[in-house]
């Protein structure tokens, strides 16, 4: 049954996980508020991958923390069908006193996942994130690339149905520059493993990022903002665009949004 709610953030039977009609988002109020977002319509397909790009300020964060539950929109409508969306940020925000495998059960244990169910389900993710055999390592014992990884596997792990209350609903994984703390090698390690992870799980990804060549290496397709207030301007299916090509044409209409804001 279809479930018709007047509200900024409505749960709906739908086969895309995340959808915007018109979104819009604004800090403060009066003269000093500050418009976010604008008018903002994109739809996520039940496991496609996409990438937001847009210059620093543009509202692509905001826009995950719509989806995420953890602000409102101001006007328009949010209709997401998805699992319980999860989140992976910049930095891993593990916590420090839980192992590997105890960080990934959290969102299971507040789920009320039974103990043995929530134990197997942490190591089936470890190793999916080629963590296994780590599991009773703490943050601090681990490097920057491997936290990230267990924050991946935690977010997996959060996306995942375990109560039976959402048979049938697409997953969704938001994930906000989460590779931007790193260096280049270990960088473009966890891309790859990323779409690894990404293939072999069905998830649909939205992934905020910087960087074009990013945003191309991963998604199948790219969403750009504008300057603020944030609205999409462009879309690519970058798929079907050899990557020199898709890279090019991707940069040089990011360098015309910013150009265009500047002279504003």
């Amino acid at each position: 049954m279809t479930a018709t709610v007047e509200a900024d953030r409505a749960v709906v039977d739908s086969v895309s996980p995340v959808r915007f009609h018109q979104v819009g988002k604004a800090f403060g109020s009066g003269r000093s508020a500050v418009v976010a977002l604008e008018g903002v319509d994109l739809e996520v397909a039940a496991g496609e991958f996409v990438c937001l790009l847009g210059a620093s300020g543009c509202g692509k964060t905001t826009l995950l923390n719509l989806v995420a539950g953890l602000d409102q929109p101001t006007s328009g409508r949010i209709e997401l069908s998805s699992s319980r969306p999860a989140v992976v940020f910049q930095e891993a925000a593990l916590m420090p006193w839980l192992t590997a495998a105890g960080n990934v059960e959290l969102p299971l244990r507040m789920a009320g996942v039974p103990k043995a169910r929530r134990r197997a389900k942490a190591a089936e993710l470890l190793e999916l994130v080629r963590l296994g055999g780590l599991g009773d390592k703490r943050p601090h014992e681990l490097s920057g690339g491997m936290r990230q990884r267990v924050a991946l596997a935690r977010a997996l792990a959060s996306t995942t149905d375990n109560t039976g209350s959402g048979a049938g609903k697409p997953s969704l994984l938001l994930m906000d520059e989460p590779f931007s703390a790193l260096d280049a090698i270990t960088r473009d390690v966890l891309q790859g493993e990323l779409l690894r992870i990404w293939r072999a799980t069905g998830t649909a990804i939205l992934f905020v990022t910087h960087d074009v060549r990013e945003a191309v290496r991963l998604g199948q397709r790219v969403v750009l903002l504008s300057s603020r207030p944030g609205r999409v301007v462009r879309q690519w299916d970058v798929d079907q665009l050899p990557e020199a090509e898709a890279v090019d044409e991707i940069n040089t209409e990011l360098r015309r949004v910013i150009s265009s804001h500047a002279a504003a």
